[in-house]
């Protein structure tokens, strides 16, 4: 893959230290996937692995997840409302 920064060097795949600040912590993750630019040094981060640091770092991680119950319409709601009235 071409880097987008230099237009010359080649994206290759490394597994780097990745740093990122969760309120007033710094947390330090070794051995992330990224792809680093061999001429120019740019880094792109892999985006399933940031998905994933991200579901794992967020602060509803390991709650659990009530399911909002829905209202359904049944056919005993429907006929029970009253006839329209006919427009004469």
């Amino acid at each position: 893959m071409t880097c987008a920064e230099c237009q010359a060097g080649q994206l290759r795949r490394h597994y780097i230290t990745y740093f990122t600040w969760l309120g007033n912590e710094l947390i330090t993750v070794p051995d992330f996937p990224s792809w680093v630019c061999d001429v120019c040094g740019r880094r792109e981060y892999d985006p399933q692995a940031l998905n994933r640091l991200m579901m794992l770092l967020s602060p509803e991680a390991g709650k659990l997840v009530k399911k909002k119950r829905t209202k359904k319409q049944t056919r005993a709601s429907n006929e029970a409302q009253p006839p329209k009235p006919d427009a004469a």
